[in-house]
């Protein structure tokens, strides 16, 4: 099985989901949105095709991650691979973050994207709007967009929010010195 993808494997990301992440960028999205970070992942036909076996060998060579994001592109548009990698990426004891244009409820209702919803640890849904863009987010772009525990929304058939991600940065929390800096 091969997946298109727009880049190489980018580890070491503290930027696309909660700890040290691996991410994965998918080509081809259908969305489009006005504003988006990512515009040259928008073309089906761009990026290169690779191996799904390639991916998963390459990101088993990764050290010291605590997991993979899928980015793009919307990797819902390849969910039979991202599937497959994130699978994969389960078994190396990695979590699974994905961002996509499309919504929780909406991958309910694809076979495909529903399946990939088993492998995926927490979901970043929605399109980017650029009316809604905030800078004072966590790990989403607008606020439309929403943080959600699958693996709980899953389980009781309703979507169920990371709260903690939902709120505005706190910019005012002073900073405290870690102990282990004390020396």
């Amino acid at each position: 099985m091969k997946i298109r993808l727009a880049a190489e494997l980018q580890p070491d990301s503290i930027v696309d989901g909660e700890g040290i992440r691996t991410v994965l960028w998918t080509q081809g999205c259908p969305h489009q949105c006005p504003g988006c970070h990512n515009p040259g992942t928008h073309d089906f036909q761009g990026g290169a095709l690779i191996d799904v076996d390639e991916v998963i060998s390459s990101l088993k060579k990764i050290k010291n991650q605590d997991g993979l994001t899928l980015s793009g592109g919307d990797p819902v548009c390849q969910a039979d691979a991202c599937y497959e990698i994130s699978k994969a990426a389960h078994e190396m004891s990695l979590t699974v973050w994905c961002y996509t244009g499309f919504t929780y409820e909406q991958m309910l209702l694809q076979p495909k994207a529903r399946r990939l919803l088993s492998e995926i640890d927490v979901l970043v849904d929605g399109k980017f709007i650029e009316e809604e863009k905030s800078y004072d987010l966590y790990f989403r772009g607008s606020r439309n967009q929403r943080i959600i525990d699958v693996a709980k929304s899953l389980a009781e058939d309703r979507v169920v929010l990371i709260e903690k991600y939902m709120k505005d940065k706190d910019y005012d929390l002073t900073y405290q010195k870690p102990n282990y800096l004390f020396v």
